[in-house]
Parts: C-alpha cells; structure tokens; sequence
C-alpha cells in the first residue's frame, strides 16, 4: 500500500507499508529523506489503531466546518453544503467527468455529471465505504 501525503512544510511525502516475511516494513520518504522500520504484525496494527483515532478525532474537530474537495475526491456519505441536505449515493469517474449520484432527505435520487476539478463544499465528510 502507498499513500501520498505533505511533510510539515507542505512537500510531497509517500508512506508505504508491506508485508516483509512475517514481520510488517513501513517506509515514509519525503523531500528531506525518509526512514524504513519493521515491525511485528501486532505493532504494526497499533499503529494503524493510532492513525485511525487521530483521524476520526481531527474529523471531529472539522464537523462544524463546511470543506471544499473536488468532485473526484467526492465519497459515499459526504453531504453538500446548502439549504436542503443532498448525501453522496455514489460516485463514478469517467475520464475528466466524474458522475455523482445524490439522494435527498425525502428519498429522491439523482444523478448529475461534474468536471473532475468542480470544487464541491460539502457541510460534512461521510464513511468511506
């Protein structure tokens, strides 16, 4: 698995994680270096733990604020921002257009072609599913 990201002064950096044997190696890299370590599946699962409820805690953080993404970072569960709740049904990308599939507190649903830079202001993020 690799997963991009920003060092603290917003440079690109990857973290990638693969399984080794039996033991489990992480690698983060950035533009300044990086660092490889292995672990012990349990090790490597605590950290995962850790990730996950600092994650859940800065969503938490953020509930009140509406965000803006663009429409191919759109996923299941996210709700647009407006006066009437609109929630991501799902999502299907199609070259440079992403096709959204909406559905409304009274059930309605629909779907509406975006360009896949259209930025969208969501009121809150949903579960990835």
């Amino acid at each position: 698995m690799t997963s991009g990201a920003e060092d603290i002064e917003g440079g690109g950096a990857a973290l990638e994680a693969d399984p080794v044997g039996a033991r489990v190696r992480i690698r983060v890299t950035g533009p300044s270096g990086g660092v490889s370590l292995l672990c012990a599946p349990g090790r490597a699962r605590e950290w995962a733990a850790a990730l996950l409820r600092a994650a859940d805690e800065a969503d938490r953080a953020d509930a009140g604020r509406p965000v803006t993404v663009e429409a191919r970072e759109l996923r299941r569960g996210d709700v647009r921002d407006g006066e009437r709740a609109m929630t991501v049904d799902g999502v299907r990308a199609d070259g440079a257009t992403v096709h959204v599939t909406w559905r409304s507190g009274a059930g309605r649903s629909w779907t509406q072609g975006y360009d896949a830079e259209a930025a969208i202001t969501l009121r809150r993020r949903g579960e990835q599913r």
